[in-house]
C-alpha cells in the first residue's frame, strides 16, 4: 500500500526552498531535507517555472524543472477539466479573495486527497481549514 500523502506543496514553498533570498528559505530547506509523502499539481510546477524564468533566466527555470523531476517523495498530478471546474467553483465561492486558479486547484486537491498539511507561505491556501506549515514551523 502506498504511503498516505501528508502535505500539499504550493509554488511559494518550492520557491522558498530553491531561492536562498526568500525569508522562508531556512524553514523549507529543513522541511525538504526529510519530506513526508508530498503532492502538487502541474499548475504549481508551471507557476514555479514561470517565476524563475521571469525573475532569473531560462537556465534557472530549467534547473527548477530538473529539481521537480528529481524530488522524492513528490507526486505531481495533472490538472484536467474536472479539477479546473472544481477550482472555478471555489473561485466563485471565495470571490472576495484574490485567489489564482492555481490556488483554487490546490484547495480542491487538498480536499479531494484529504491532505492534512499545506506547505505554502500564501495564507489563501488555508482558506478551507488545512493548516499551513509556516504557522506551525
Amino acid at each position: 500500500m502506498a504511503a498516505r500523502t501528508e502535505s500539499y506543496v504550493d509554488t511559494s514553498a518550492l520557491i522558498a526552498f530553491t531561492d536562498r533570498s526568500d525569508a522562508h528559505h531556512p524553514t523549507f530547506r529543513r522541511l525538504f531535507s526529510e519530506p513526508p509523502p508530498l503532492l502538487t499539481t502541474t499548475l504549481v510546477v508551471a507557476e514555479g517555472h514561470a517565476w524563475f524564468l521571469r525573475r532569473y533566466d531560462r537556465s534557472r527555470a530549467l534547473q527548477f524543472l530538473a529539481m521537480i523531476e528529481d524530488m522524492t517523495p513528490l507526486t505531481v498530478i495533472a490538472v484536467g477539466p474536472k479539477e479546473q471546474a472544481a477550482a472555478t467553483d471555489l473561485l466563485r465561492r471565495f470571490s472576495d479573495q484574490d485567489l489564482t486558479l492555481t490556488d483554487a486547484t490546490g484547495l480542491h486537491v487538498m480536499d479531494t486527497y484529504r491532505i492534512r498539511m499545506c506547505w505554502s507561505t500564501d495564507f489563501h491556501l488555508g482558506l478551507t481549514g488545512v493548516p499551513l506549515v509556516i504557522n506551525g514551523a
